[in-house]
């Protein structure tokens, strides 16, 4: 409430601060509400509302900022990825966030081995643009593909390879790799401070060490010391790296220049089991002496976690035994270079007391995924099933690493006393131990516990000569317990130094100098207290509770990577943080703690950053928390429209499903108005589409209605199977449902298809009409029954159709016990037939599969793909996330058009434009296949389609056409005129008869 005070008497100088930014700064200017609650909190357990954020688009604006704001006496905060665990990345400040334009890349000098780079650089674009020359940046956080240059800055970072840098003979820190910074000081004096600073500056350093000599000669000589100022750096004579570590309390960082080491060439990774934590500390010393790059720690109760998740199962299974585990990494020239390092470990390991079990892994991929399983650490034990919440707090103290095993023993006693558990995990090699605790911050018996445990874990670290911090800073988490760790003088010194640079104090307030309480301005605390809302999902994974649900998000910002996975395609976009998964998180949450966003469910700012969510589902599964912003889209959606009209467009496609159905009745009626140019357009016009779609065409004859005629024939199989015919593949692609019935019946399984015309209601998530939703679910469980509970498989073409009777029927219907069913017995053809195989079908050539987004997210594509192997192709599956239709949404005209095909220009389209003519295109869901088409020459074919030309090629003699879609298209085109003209011909029949009677009935007369 405080901080809300300080604001409103801030912003009360009659809008004057907003109107000097807004004049004097090229980039974007924000005081509104949305904005200062997507900035609210970080990564940390900590909230403060900010006054404004401004996205700087140059070093002239980042001044004209900071005199705006030293004329209205407010503080100044420097962000980039805002992933903080310490709370240095909130505060009641101007937010200067550098990540949205100041992010590149200026300089690779590879003769001097050094790079210069914009505070808002992405750590990766620095790696790769240093990878070109042989280089590389050591230091490299779990978060590399999304943390900024200037936040590693902030916070001395480190990371699993730090020890590259000390195999060149550096230190393991961001500081250690640190040549020059510009800096710009709140007073506004600009200028590059290296081994020296400018002399007023340098002249009070001076001094300042005079004074505090012993004390500075005195700080401990840890790798890790992340805590407090690097004052050392001072006796080294290097006024840059002293400054690096500071969290935006001195200094703002305008441009830095780092060192770079040589880049590691080849690497091997060797896995030691241990039977537990401590005991995998044993070695620690023996195993640096063979100088590896990386040296990382996971306990048995992480692996467990995942397990539980459901994450990493193929990694987990080529762990060796133990209940413990150490991976360590090599590097070389050569790999066989390399493999010797491995080795030479491995042979002095093997006759060392206390031997761990062993393994030498050699494949990249392999030691990919080994690794996904280590940096996975942090989302797999924030919300586990069953389990309670856990939180920062005293997440990476660091000791030496040869006291890392008798300190994770005291720990574990420490934490046992206060009743807490944690997994732990972390560079064991460098001492840094990580690790979320089940502290309780919503009840004052729980802060105080808190409270009390933090004291207590200082005094053990300090008594292993360790570090409070070893990575992720002070911030507010850990400043009030420097004086432990330092005593008085040094404090004070630190103090000195902020004033140095900051005589105003007005550079980040509150943090590691000077700072606020450890347990103020925490997220929740005793006054938590989020609205009570009833809600159409249940969500049984958040204990049915979704302001749990609003919480998942820990600001680790997985949502803001650049490339691979699905998530998040619009951020990818658009680079803008309401537009990230973790942005919308953030704005639930603080829709229903209604203290800044405050009107619930009608909320104009929530519903503004859902608006581009593509409800991919990406983050449901890539998000390190699983959080579900597609579900949380649909329930905000129908709440909101119960008090606004929904747009035309919401009935155009919600119900497709009843347009398609009046359709089917005379469907060259239907295409004659979607199809003819200038009708087209109006019926775009009245369904909000975009002018530069086309509307699919609806086929001459549906699937059902083929099935009605043919299908005894495919009742012989001697197995039973139904097959799902869905809006998309019944009423627009037939041919594709007769492939998979075709499919089917030729490897033993009789067809059956539901008599009713069934719709799951996807395109109903998109608009929130969740009630239609659930009936339409429960229409599907009674027509299905008998199936269901004969345990008979349900294969559903559609992948978006399969994740709605996977995924959202739980949630909706949480204690039907046959939807339950439903979503086990639910399958792609290609996980049916995949384990059998095909009857003797092949093709020869090249594939390649893009899977849609939902299956991707919730089963995986791997038993399709491993089908079209067995077919004979050669499979390349593109990280090519979402394809940016998503439904709906590349339908409708506007942003979502634009956004919609910027998705699919990422990776999708071009990868498809590349690929030879030969190369079958392979893509299941309905979206993809029409985005595939509107944006290459290519038209992409279900699995249904390939599965069954090879059965046809099998059959009889065909000739191969080029691209291979030519035969089935070609196929097609002849089915659907016949189609054509047999519906001409009966409604020509039928006119004739019409006549007659007419006629007779006149002649009566």
């Amino acid at each position: 409430m405080a901080n809300l005070l300080i604001l409103n008497n801030i912003v009360d100088q009659p809008r004057s601060l907003e109107d000097t930014l807004s004049r004097t700064v090229d980039g974007a200017v924000y005081f509104d509400r949305q904005r200062r609650a997507l900035y609210a909190t970080d990564a940390s357990n900590y909230r403060q509302v900010p006054i404004a954020v401004v996205e700087p688009k140059s070093k002239p604006d980042v001044e004209a900022t900071i005199a705006a704001c030293r004329a209205h006496d407010v503080p100044i905060l420097s962000r980039g990825g805002g992933t903080s665990l310490a709370g240095q990345c909130c505060n009641v400040a101007v937010v200067l966030d550098f990540s949205k334009h100041m992010n590149r890349v200026l300089e690779i000098d590879p003769v001097r081995k050094t790079a210069r780079v914009q505070p808002g650089t992405v750590l990766d674009r620095l790696r790769e643009a240093a990878r070109e020359h042989d280089l590389d940046f050591g230091p490299d956080p779990a978060t590399h593909d999304r943390c900024t240059i200037g936040g590693m800055l902030g916070n001395d970072s480190c990371g699993v390879h730090s020890l590259l840098c000390q195999k060149h003979g550096r230190g393991l820190r961001t500081s250690d790799n640190t040549s020059r910074l510009e800096i710009l000081t709140y007073r506004g004096e600009r200028s590059w401070v290296g081994e020296r600073a400018p002399e007023p500056q340098q002249k009070a350093l001076d001094e300042l060490v005079a004074r505090h000599r012993t004390a500075i000669e005195g700080m401990p000589k840890l790798g890790r010391r992340v805590s407090g100022f690097h004052l050392d750096a001072l006796l080294d004579g290097h006024v840059a790296r002293a400054l690096v570590g500071t969290e935006s309390t001195c200094v703002t960082i305008l441009e830095a220049e780092l060192n770079l080491v040589p880049a590691a060439k080849v690497r091997r990774l060797v896995l030691l089991g241990y039977p537990n934590i401590y005991e995998s500390g044993a070695h620690l010393e023996s195993i640096l002496e063979h100088e590896p790059i990386g040296l990382e720690g996971i306990d048995q109760m992480l692996v467990d976690y995942e397990r539980r998740k459901g994450m990493h199962q193929r990694a987990l299974a080529d762990l060796p035994s133990g209940d413990a585990w150490l991976l360590v990494e090599f590097a070389g020239e050569t790999a066989d270079e390399a493999d010797e390092q491995a080795r030479a470990l491995m042979e002095r390991l093997d006759r060392s007391e206390g031997a761990p079990s062993m393994k030498l892994v050699d494949d990249p991929d392999e030691e990919a995924r080994i690794w996904a399983v280590r940096k996975s650490g942090l989302g797999a034990t924030a919300f586990v099933p069953g389990d309670r919440d856990r939180w920062p707090g005293w997440e990476d103290a660091a000791v030496p690493p040869r006291h890392v095993g008798a300190y994770l023993r005291d720990f574990q006693k420490l934490m046992d006393r206060y009743d807490y558990r944690a997994s732990i995990y972390g560079h064991f090699g460098q001492g840094c131990i990580h690790c979320r605790i089940d502290f309780g911050l919503e009840t004052k018996m729980g802060i105080d516990r808190y409270r009390a445990f933090i004291d207590d874990a200082a005094d053990l670290v300090l008594r292993y000569d360790g570090s409070l911090s070893g990575e992720h800073g002070d911030g507010q988490a850990r400043g009030a317990l420097l004086e432990k760790m330092y005593g008085a003088e040094l404090v004070h010194a630190f103090e000195e130094f902020k004033s140095i640079w900051d005589p105003d104090d007005r550079m980040n307030p509150g943090k590691v100098v000077r700072p606020h309480g450890i347990t103020d301005n925490l997220r929740l605390g005793t006054d938590f207290a989020p609205r009570e809302v009833d809600t159409h999902f249940a969500y049984p994974d958040d204990r049915f509770d979704f302001s749990r649900a609003t919480m998942r998000c820990v600001g680790v910002g997985a949502c803001r990577s650049e490339e691979g996975g699905t998530m998040c395609p619009s951020w990818r976009v658009t680079h803008d943080e309401q537009h990230s998964t973790r942005g919308r998180a953030h704005l639930l949450f603080e829709m229903m703690t209604g203290d800044l966003i405050d009107d619930g469910w009608q909320s104009e700012e929530v519903k503004s950053s859902l608006d581009l969510c593509l409800a991919c589902k990406g983050c449901k599964s890539d998000c390190p928390v699983d959080v579900d912003v597609a579900t949380y889209k649909a329930e905000f959606l129908s709440h909101y429209y119960e008090r606004h009209w929904r747009p035309r467009q919401a009935l155009a496609f919600g119900f497709i499903h009843h347009w398609a159905r009046l359709a089917s009745i005379a469907p060259p009626i239907a295409n004659f108005f979607t199809q003819t140019p200038g009708l087209a357009d109006i019926a775009k016009w009245a369904a909000n589409i975009a002018p530069e779609r086309s509307i699919p065409p609806f086929a001459p004859e549906t699937f059902t209605r083929w099935y009605e005629e043919n299908g005894q024939a495919l009742l012989h199989g001697h197995r039973r199977v139904v097959l799902f015919a869905d809006t998309f593949n019944d009423n627009f692609h037939p041919e594709t449902a007769r492939s998979a019935a075709n499919v089917l019946n030729a490897s033993g399984y009789s067809v059956e298809v539901p008599r009713r015309k069934l719709c799951c209601g996807r395109p109903l998530y998109d608009f929130g009409y969740l009630k239609t939703a659930k009936r339409w679910l429960r229409r599907i469980i009674n027509e299905l029954r008998e199936p269901i509970r004969a345990g008979v498989p349900i294969v559903v073409l559609e992948p978006s159709c399969a994740a709605v009777l996977r995924d959202e029927a739980l949630s909706l219907l949480p204690h039907d016990r046959d939807a339950k069913r439903l979503a086990e017995q639910v399958v792609s053809i290609g996980a049916l037939l995949g384990d059998e195989g095909v009857p003797n079908w092949r093709l020869s050539g090249e594939a390649l599969y893009h899977g849609h987004c939902h299956q991707k997210s919730l089963w995986g594509v791997s038993e399709d793909v491993k089908l079209v192997e067995r077919l004979g192709l050669d499979v390349k599956t593109p990280d090519s996330g979402c394809c940016g239709m998503a439904g709906a949404f590349g339908f409708e005209r506007g942003d979502k058009y634009d956004v919609s095909m910027k998705v699919g220009e990422k990776v999708l389209l071009p990868t498809v434009r590349e690929a030879e003519e030969s190369t079958y295109i392979i893509a299941d869901g309905f979206s993809c296949r029409t985005q595939i088409s509107a944006g290459t020459n290519r038209t992409a074919l279900h699995i249904a389609d390939v599965l069954d030309l090879a059965r046809r090629r099998h059959d009889r003699a065909t000739l191969i056409f080029s691209p291979p879609e030519s035969e089935i298209l070609s196929t097609r085109r002849h089915e659907r005129s016949r189609a054509n003209h047999r519906w001409a011909l009966g409604m020509g029949i039928a006119g004739l008869a019409a006549t007659a009677v007419g006629l007779l009935l006149a002649r009566r007369k």
